[in-house]
């Protein structure tokens, strides 16, 4: 590894700050580094070497310890006056972001458009916002706050459904773990699939989900049924996605009526039994076209459209793409 190699990781620390943004993120790199240290065969993996695949930094604005939304406390490497623009930028998330000191706005609008590349997790998007990185930009954050992000900075494109969005240099990330995935994402493309892999193994994480799966699975889109029947059902449609899972099949599972049931699950779910169902097949659907081996005509019959044809018009309906181009763009290397 030359020194060129090197990618230099400045992550933003201030008070308020969500601890899981910042470690999870440095975790990934910290592990891709080392990773790709022993893959060139020295002892330490590089740790502490000027050759280590990345050079993480922290800072803050004074260069101070800060205190997190949690209550731990972080004591950074400098201060953020003192330190180069570097090659990623990561800019956290947590409660401080909502009313942040104008010296870490101005910091981030003088020195962000220098990096190579610009990440935000969580709430760091309304830090990168109200620096006016993100104008004319497709972004996303936390679920909770994607209105608020919209609202507030109507010259960025925000997208509340994936977990992360990519435009050109900026990529832009949801609550929390989502930061892993996006880290994850970001060692794929500098390092390969290998070492990001055995990252993933090692925090015992999935690899790769796409950036723009959803922030909720089926089940926690919906909201849980109060009642147990109901509850039970929602369990058994996502364990047997190939199942008949009409409303009248369903109904007698729940032993109610099925216009009862139906009314039943809707009111205490918040969606219709047709629309649970169409969430979870196509769910599994993705799991098993970026995941698997299996043909398109296996992964239709396994989830319940019957035929490739109906996976394909659920496909088209709701992500605008067929499954065969959904597995090419999610799916980077074929199994086996």
């Amino acid at each position: 590894m030359t020194q060129r190699s090197v990618r230099s990781v400045l992550v933003v620390l201030f008070d308020g700050v969500q601890s899981l943004d910042v470690t999870g993120p440095v975790e990934v790199f910290a592990g891709a580094a080392l990773q790709a240290g022993h893959a060139e065969g020295r002892p330490d993996g590089g740790r502490g070497d000027a050759d280590a695949a990345y050079r993480i930094r922290t800072a803050s604005l004074d260069g101070g310890a800060v205190r997190t939304s949690s209550g731990l406390t972080l004591v950074p490497d400098a201060a953020l006056a003192d330190e180069p623009a570097p090659h990623t930028l990561l800019v956290p998330g947590g409660p401080g972001t909502r009313d942040p000191d104008p010296r870490l706005t101005d910091w981030l609008r003088e020195t962000a458009p220098h990096a190579e590349r610009l990440v935000s997790v969580c709430t760091g998007a309304l830090l990168l916002a109200g620096a006016g990185l993100l104008d004319g930009r497709r972004a996303t954050t936390h679920w909770g706050v994607s209105d608020h992000l919209a609202r507030r900075y109507p010259a960025v494109d925000v997208d509340p459904d994936p977990i992360y969005v990519r435009d050109g240099n900026v990529a832009t990330s949801a609550g929390v773990t989502a930061g892993i995935d996006l880290a994850l994402a970001l060692v794929e493309e500098d390092l390969g699939r290998d070492i990001a892999l055995t990252v993933a193994r090692h925090l015992v994480v999935f690899l790769r989900r796409p950036g723009n799966q959803a922030q909720f699975s089926a089940q926690l889109a919906a909201q849980t049924a109060r009642r147990d029947p109901l509850r039970e059902v929602q369990q058994w449609i996502t364990e047997h996605p190939a199942d008949d899972l009409s409303v009248e099949a369903l109904a007698g599972r729940a032993r109610l009526s099925p216009r009862h049931f139906a009314r039943a699950f809707q009111s205490e779910t918040g969606t219709t039994p047709g629309k649970y169902v169409e969430r979870v097949r196509l769910e599994h659907a993705r799991r098993l076209l970026e995941d698997s081996a299996e043909g398109v005509e296996e992964i239709s019959r396994a989830c319940g459209y019957g035929t490739p044809e109906a996976m394909r018009r659920a496909f088209v309906k709701s992500l605008g793409t067929a499954p065969a181009e959904y597995r090419r763009r999610f799916r980077p290397h074929t199994a086996g």
